[in-house]
């Protein structure tokens, strides 16, 4: 059956499999450990050299611009103590990154298969085009 982008958005906000929509993209035990393959459908999660950088691209983006940014502004602007500033700002460059991790890759895969369906073992075209390992 055929993924469509909306199921894909859905599972990867999840943290499941965008194939098959299975929890099985880290396991059970709380790690920062990635399984490499789907054990229901078999998608390969790391799509390859330097794939791995995509998260923690994601995980920065979020941590700098949606937390460490307003929290400047704010202070700037005399909303908040310099006190209070600080102890946001080292928060979120020592701990939100950890928090942020597994639902990065989530996000990560979500943008790459929304925009690449057809990577997707069930998008596959019936005469073996579009295949990948």
């Amino acid at each position: 059956m055929k993924v469509t982008q909306g199921q894909i958005l859905a599972r990867g906000l999840a943290n499941h499999c965008p194939n098959c929509g299975a929890n099985t993209l880290f396991p059970p035990v709380p790690s920062f450990r990635v399984n490499p393959r789907c054990s229901e459908c078999g998608l390969k999660f790391d799509r390859g050299d330097g794939f791995f950088l995509g998260p923690f691209v994601v995980n920065y983006t979020v941590t700098v611009f949606v937390f460490i940014v307003p929290t400047i502004v704010l202070y700037g602007f005399g909303a908040m103590p310099r006190a209070a500033m600080l102890a946001a700002i080292i928060f979120c460059a020592l701990v939100l990154p950890a928090l942020l991790y597994r639902r990065s890759w989530g996000w990560w895969l979500t943008g790459y298969f929304y925009f690449l369906p057809q990577k997707l073992p069930n998008n596959h075209s019936a005469d073996g085009e579009d295949q990948e390992e």
